[in-house]
């Protein structure tokens, strides 16, 4: 008898473990071998990956920022290990791409992780500076964090847009329960498994597969989520988020029209969102 394949189910990416979805539920996503079926992620599940970004934050954003760099770096490593099963996964669901756009859209998402890797020891000196004062005090501005960043992805780039959406809040110091492209999520889910070994802290990054109209209005409304970040969203979504401020002061930053392909879509204007800024004052010897 020819053998059965083992049918892949591709879990939720949560406090770096691949738990199934509390709700028991799946998705199938279409495929050209017959496609795949992912987790169907619930507000439980989103509360979990709240939880696990929360305690997983302090660390990491008091983590030496060189030492941030070298992780992002470690993760483009995965990726570029992971590259023909990432091109191939672009090929499911909707909009799917051809061999050459998927191989273009891997390696700018990879050079796209580099690139903010780059950043994280440089964002402090660029943002941040010294105040001239009238008095015997130096006076400094620095960035921070601003905590757990929840990511709505489009759907189109299924791994371009989602890696451009997370590695600014990353390379800074802040974590990410980031909700995956709904036409194409198998992107996301392959690159969950290069974070699990990526030398990322567990709780980092914590990605979920579902649908937006489940799962945006608890994005929008929980409190222990510090900002949204989300592009290319249809206006609804955008609204309801925005909506959600009233709930905990979150900072929402909804960009539209960006075209993930171009060097626009990279830089320290994408990072300066994701931050506050902190003045500090101290006396100087007279």
């Amino acid at each position: 008898m020819p053998r059965l394949p083992i049918t892949k189910t591709h879990k939720l990416f949560i406090n770096g473990k691949f738990p199934r979805t509390e709700s028991g539920r799946s998705t199938h996503i279409e495929g050209p071998d017959g496609g795949w079926h992912v987790c169907h992620a619930s507000r439980k599940d989103l509360r979990n990956a709240v939880e696990a970004a929360h305690k997983a934050q302090p660390a990491w954003a008091n983590a030496n920022a060189y030492l941030r760099g070298q992780i992002l770096y470690r993760l483009a490593e995965m990726m570029e290990g992971k590259r023909a099963e990432l091109e191939s996964s672009l090929a499911a669901g909707g909009a799917p791409l051809n061999a050459s756009d998927a191989e273009k859209e891997v390696s700018t998402a990879i050079d796209r992780v580099v690139h903010y890797a780059g950043w994280s020891d440089k964002y402090a000196q660029v943002a941040g500076c010294a105040n001239p004062v009238s008095g015997p005090y130096h006076n400094f501005t620095i960035p921070e964090p601003l905590g757990v960043v929840g990511v709505i992805a489009p759907d189109e780039h299924p791994l371009l847009a989602l890696i451009t959406l997370i590695a600014p809040a990353l390379c800074v110091g802040n974590t990410i329960v980031a909700l995956a492209s709904e036409t194409n999520p198998i992107p996301a889910c392959i690159l969950a498994e290069g974070l699990a070994t990526s030398d990322l802290p567990p709780g980092v990054i914590n990605i979920l597969t579902s649908f937006r109209e489940e799962l945006i209005p608890h994005f929008a409304t929980h409190r222990e989520l510090n900002a949204i970040h989300a592009a290319n969203i249809d206006a609804a979504h955008a609204a309801a988020l925005r909506e959600g401020v009233a709930e905990n002061l979150k900072r929402v930053t909804i960009l539209s029209n960006i075209d993930f392909n171009t060097e626009s879509s990279e830089g320290p204007n994408w990072i300066e969102p994701l931050t506050d800024l902190k003045t500090l004052w101290h006396p100087s010897a007279t």
